[in-house]
């Protein structure tokens, strides 16, 4: 079972620290930040890519510096700032509901949503009535006096627990103007037309609902259509309710018509893998399917005792002092038992050339999905790089309402091959620009088609 992602990031400019109330005893917040320390340190898969000397002397550090924060909220704060230490997708401070009902992405008269484009944070949707003042293409090109990019490495990104370097990209700038009522921003706005405009924009409601372009309609769990009478095309937007298995049966009679496939993966963020795993066996010939293996850390407190008296050296042809030593250095992992998917699905099954469409936002159970259909010839993959990040996390509450989840297993390819950190490669790269975007162009889902006419 890997969890559904679903991450909360708050940043903003100016603290309107008047709004947050202070619940929290200093003895609590040394609780909360020690609590997290701990478990991390005893569960979290990944220890041994983190560098245990920063690592602690933070948590020192941090000893006083929660002792002293001004609020729940600057306090939540300090703890997502530690954890993004870990550099990880499936670990997380979560801040208490109540503080985030206080956030908005609301200006008053102004309201605009941003996305990374090409690594700049170019304004996609803005509110009905400012479409000509702020075009969309529009580049926030400095915020608070500082390049956009210097704001975001400075204000943003250091609070963010994310495995890739492009996703953690892809949230700083779509959260980059996030805030609480009363918060301010000072911006530098390029229009597509290089014309430069600075607005003070403070967060308060919008009363103005329609916006430009309309927003899309919510995509259902499963989207399917016929790009032409030869290639159908369908959309696993999730693998987190079971419901999506029956929907695709249901549209069986019209798949085994196809003559080419696409399934488009790109705004799948995981749920459960063997949601997506009963699907897959209606795309393969194959009676076993290989998925993602998987290992834990295994902690033992006698072989950790021992292990601190035995020198690297000792391991050699020595299984015991190898286990007390990798023990010691919390570096001693337990691999769970392999054993392939085998498929006794009696119905009719759909091998044609097939493209499996992917992104930024492809995760957990739907990375899973691609490794079991890594060595399928009629595939290919076409898009950008995956989220890059799975697991099981741990979660638990933390003082205040908030909570913590820490990531307690690896997976990987069966022959080993990382993707974690990594994010899974398509075969084919495709990366949309700003004008693709301006132009509504899906470059990707046309590259899939340009690819299955040469088939």
């Amino acid at each position: 079972m890997k969890s559904v992602i679903a991450f909360v990031f708050l940043f903003f400019s100016i603290s309107n620290f008047g709004q947050i109330s202070n619940t929290l005893t200093p003895s609590d917040k040394v609780y909360g930040l020690s609590k997290f320390w701990q478990e991390v340190n005893y569960n979290f898969v990944y220890l041994d890519k983190v560098d245990r000397q920063m690592w602690d002397n933070r948590y020192k550090e941090l000893i006083s510096v929660v002792q002293n924060t001004k609020n729940d909220y600057e306090y939540y704060r300090e703890l997502q700032k530690f954890c993004a230490l870990l550099k990880d997708g499936h670990t997380n401070i979560f801040i208490p509901k109540g503080i985030v009902e206080q956030m908005t992405t609301m200006f008053g008269d102004y309201r605009f949503f941003v996305k990374n484009v090409q690594g700049k944070a170019i304004i996609i949707r803005t509110n009905l009535s400012k479409k000509e003042e702020i075009p969309v293409g529009s580049e926030i090109i400095e915020v608070n006096g500082k390049p956009t990019q210097q704001f975001i490495d400075e204000n943003v990104a250091p609070y963010k627990s994310s495995s890739t370097d492009y996703v953690l990209q892809d949230w700083s700038i779509s959260n980059l103007l996030g805030g609480l009522e009363g918060d301010t921003y000072k911006v530098k706005i390029k229009k597509p037309n290089k014309k430069i405009i600075e607005l003070t924009l403070t967060h308060r409601t919008t009363v103005e609902k329609e916006v430009f372009p309309p927003f899309e309609a919510d995509r259902k769990i499963l989207d399917f259509k016929w790009m032409n009478k030869e290639t159908a095309y369908v959309a696993l937007n999730s693998f987190s309710d079971e419901k999506i298995d029956s929907l695709f049966v249901e549209k069986l009679p019209e798949l085994y018509k196809a003559k080419s496939l696409i399934i488009d993966l790109r705004y799948n963020g995981g749920g459960n893998t063997n949601i997506g795993t009963a699907i897959l066996q209606y795309l393969t010939n194959d009676t076993i399917l290989y998925g993602a293996k998987s290992k834990s850390r295994s902690h033992i407190p006698t072989y950790k005792a021992w292990g601190k008296f035995v020198n690297e050296k000792d391991t050699i042809n020595n299984s015991w002092a190898k286990k007390a030593y990798l023990s010691y250095h919390d570096e001693y992992f337990y691999d769970f038992d392999y054993t392939p998917d085998t498929i006794h699905l009696k119905a009719k099954r759909i091998v044609v050339p097939t493209v499996l469409l992917l992104g930024h936002i492809t995760a957990s159970a739907a990375e899973d999905f691609l490794i079991y259909a890594d060595k399928q010839k009629h595939m290919v993959k076409i898009g950008e790089k995956t989220f890059g990040s799975t697991g099981q996390p741990l979660l638990f509450d933390l003082p205040g309402g908030g909570s913590a989840r820490i990531c307690t297993k690896k997976d990987t390819y069966p022959d080993g091959r990382e993707f974690v950190g990594y994010g899974i490669k398509p075969d084919i790269e495709i990366v949309p620009t700003l004008n693709d975007y301006l132009k509504n162009k899906d470059v990707v889902l046309e590259e899939a088609m340009k690819y299955l006419k040469k088939k």
